[in-house]
C-alpha cells in the first residue's frame, strides 16, 4: 500500500507574535503536529505548509498530490484567499481527507464545507478537559482508553453551530461544567472530514501522546477510498450501454 501523503497546514502567526506560544512550539505548531503524525503512523509521508508561503503552500499541484490535509488556524482566517479555499474544497469533494483542529472551526474551508456558522461558546481559564470516547469501535479512537484528560485547555461549549455529524467519536467535559462535541466526522463528496477540538496555542496540547495518537488515527481514517468520478456538470448521455427498444408511434 502506498504511503498516505499528508500536508499539515499551520497559520504560523501566533508563534511569531506571542512569546508564550513560541516557548511551547519553538519550531511552529505545524511542525509539532507533523512530528506527532510521523511518530504514530509508519504509513505516512508528512510535509508542512504555512499561510506565508506562495498560495499558502497549497498550489494546485501540491494539493493534487495530497491525500490528507491537516488544518490549524485562528488569527488569520480572513487572510486565507478564497481561490485557495475553492481549490481545497474541490480536492475534498474529489476524495482528499481534511482534519480540522481546534480554532479551525472558523476556517473558511470548514465553514464552506459544512454550510453552517460553526460558532460556539468559549472561555480561556486554564481548566481541565476530559475527552470521553463515545464510539470506542471507531478507527479514530484506536489505542485510546475510555477517556483521557488534558490538565489545562481552553473551554469550548455547546451549542456548536454544525450540522449533525455522520459519526461522533469524542465528547468533552470541562472543569466548569460545559460539554462539547469534540470529535466529529462528516463525508462531503468522496472526501472525509474530521474535526478535533483540543489545541489552544498557549498550551502544550500537541505534545500530548493521546492527542497525537488521535490525529494520526484520523489521518489513516481520512485517506482517500475508491475512485473519484470526474463529473462536474450534467452530461447528456445519448448513447446508452444497452440498445433501447423502439417504441411504436
Amino acid at each position: 500500500m502506498n504511503p498516505i501523503r499528508v500536508v499539515v497546514w499551520g497559520e504560523n502567526v501566533h508563534e511569531h507574535k506571542n512569546p508564550k506560544v513560541a516557548a511551547v512550539y519553538p519550531d511552529g505548531m505545524h511542525t509539532t503536529i507533523a512530528a506527532g503524525i510521523r511518530e504514530n503512523s509508519s504509513a505516512v509521508e508528512v510535509t508542512t505548509a504555512t499561510l506565508q508561503e506562495t498560495d499558502h503552500g497549497l498550489t494546485t499541484e501540491r494539493l493534487a498530490a495530497t491525500d490528507v490535509l491537516v488544518w490549524w488556524g485562528h488569527m488569520a482566517h480572513d487572510k486565507v484567499e478564497d481561490r485557495i479555499v475553492d481549490r481545497i474544497q474541490q480536492r475534498v469533494l474529489e476524495g482528499m481527507g481534511l482534519i480540522v483542529l481546534h480554532s479551525g472551526h472558523f476556517a473558511k474551508i470548514f465553514k464552506r464545507l459544512l454550510g453552517t456558522s460553526c460558532a460556539l461558546t468559549w472561555r480561556e481559564a486554564d481548566e481541565k478537559e476530559r475527552l470521553w470516547v463515545c464510539n470506542p469501535g471507531h478507527p479514530i479512537a484506536r489505542g485510546i482508553d475510555k477517556y483521557f484528560e488534558l490538565p489545562r485547555e481552553e473551554m469550548y461549549g455547546e451549542p456548536f453551530g454544525i450540522p449533525a455529524p455522520d459519526e461522533q467519536v469524542f465528547i468533552s467535559w470541562f472543569e466548569g461544567g460545559e460539554v462539547f462535541r469534540s470529535g466529529c466526522c462528516w463525508h462531503r463528496g468522496n472526501g472525509k472530514i474530521f474535526y478535533f477540538r483540543p489545541g489552544h496555542e498557549t498550551y502544550p496540547t500537541y505534545h500530548d501522546n493521546n492527542v497525537r495518537r488521535v490525529i494520526a488515527n484520523a489521518v489513516e481514517w481520512a485517506r482517500p477510498q475508491g475512485q473519484w468520478a470526474d463529473v462536474s456538470h450534467c452530461p447528456n448521455v445519448k448513447t446508452p450501454p444497452e440498445p433501447l427498444a423502439k417504441k411504436a408511434d
